[in-house]
């Protein structure tokens, strides 16, 4: 399959202008053949904490991922503010729709505490994978990726790791090098898709998008301004890999 990384700036706070933004760089992958499209976290506010952020689940951000995914016959995600119903803060919940209508939602496990997300988001209890094609898709958000033991969790069935973000520029070699050690250490694919531009937080954003292969190769890179980003991805080169160097079976 396919698959395209959208590195975007993002509208603070604005839902109708990065979806109407966002929609020709989607079309644009598509035309490219890509069959799964990943953007950004909160691409549709940025990383916004302002009390209130949060859309009902099912809300704008969602309903646009899958008016996408139905009219162009793809699998499209990111993340959003998302409100459960009975609940009052809201999720990070990375949305992947699908071609048919169907709507798979992870919600953050690790809250950015350094930043107080904890106290204006809720923390999700689970990690989710889901088939996409041929492929096994484990799905992560921005933070998420400095715990190793989740993504070691799931790799006996990970072919690729999706890792929206909205990693600060400050912090970019973290970002760069965490990346390549999620593949490299599970033997699977990893797209990591960052925003670039300032936040209305003041926070820089550097973009550094990658499609990153089962033995850490760079299979599309991008710097700091907007782009999308295209690879494929086999889930036979990730079992071929993990046969030829079965490091896995040796973790404790």
């Amino acid at each position: 399959m396919r698959v395209a990384a959208v590195q975007h700036d993002i509208v603070w706070e604005d839902r109708a202008a990065n979806h109407a933004a966002l929609a020709g760089p989607v079309a644009r992958a598509v035309d490219e053949g890509a069959g799964l499209v990943v953007l950004s976290e909160t691409f549709s506010t940025g990383f916004s904490m302002t009390p209130g952020i949060g859309e009902p689940e099912g809300g704008s951000s969602a309903t646009w991922l899958a008016e996408q995914a139905r009219r162009h016959g793809v699998w499209v995600g990111g993340s959003s503010a998302e409100v459960a119903a009975g609940e009052t803060l809201p999720h990070n919940a990375f949305v992947l729709a699908g071609p048919g209508g169907e709507l798979h939602r992870y919600r953050k496990v690790h809250p950015f505490t350094y930043a107080g997300e904890h106290e204006r988001f809720r923390a999700g209890m689970a990690p989710l994978t889901v088939q996409v094609g041929d492929l096994r898709v484990s799905l992560f958000v921005c933070y998420d990726l400095r715990f190793a033991d989740e993504f070691w969790a799931l790799a006996p069935d990970t072919d690729l790791y999706l890792v929206p973000a909205n990693w600060p520029a400050a912090r970019r070699v973290h970002w760069q090098t965490l990346l390549r050690a999620r593949a490299i250490e599970n033997q699977a694919y990893v797209v990591g898709v960052n925003r670039v531009g300032t936040a209305g937080d003041g926070t820089e954003h550097c973009g550094d998008s990658v499609v990153v292969g089962p033995q850490g190769e760079l299979l599309a890179e991008a710097g700091d301004g907007e782009a999308v980003l295209l690879a494929d991805v086999d889930p036979a080169e990730g079992a071929r890999v993990r046969q030829q160097f079965p490091f896995l079976q040796d973790r404790l």
